[in-house]
């Protein structure tokens, strides 16, 4: 494939799954030390502050995330209209640096701390007493009986 069609297809033909993923932003410097990773997935609920572009320097967390704008929409990032009316910006992620997370989903911050994503958390795994094992009961020996007939018919055992 051409590099043309290539670029295009990746940015402009993308289908929402790929484009969905494109939508991660920088860690900040202290997210990356204690994660050992450079980007994330943006999510409602972080913290990020605006590092370029007309709202560089407003710091706020994210409201929105709009895959077909390829952005995210920040509290307190708006412009006016002339009329007056107010409407949200999207800011694109690349402008973007995540300063906290969002930590209500368990999968996601298991996958950052390098934990199996089903594994349960340390501080979310219920305190328990620990239980003793019971010796297991030894089986009965039972012997088995079995009848036989004799010529006259009768049973013995």
């Amino acid at each position: 494939m051409n590099p043309r069609k290539m670029r295009n297809s990746q940015i402009y033909y993308a289908t929402m799954k790929t484009s969905s993923k494109q939508l991660s932003g920088s860690l900040s410097k202290d997210l990356r030390k204690k994660y050992g990773k450079k980007s994330v997935r943006i999510v409602e609920g972080d913290t990020v502050s605006i590092i370029r572009g007309e709202f560089s320097g407003v710091d706020g967390k994210v409201t929105k995330i709009s895959i077909p704008a390829k952005g995210v929409n920040v509290e307190g990032v708006k412009k006016e209209k002339l009329k007056g009316e107010k409407f949200d910006v999207y800011v694109n992620t690349t402008n973007i640096v995540i300063t906290s997370l969002n930590s209500d989903d368990k999968w996601r911050m298991n996958r950052l701390e390098g934990k199996k994503a089903t594994a349960a958390r340390a501080e979310d795994k219920p305190k328990t007493k620990d239980i003793q094992e019971k010796p297991k009961e030894e089986k009965k020996n039972t012997k088995k009986v079995t009848k036989t007939k004799t010529k006259k018919g009768d049973n013995e055992e």
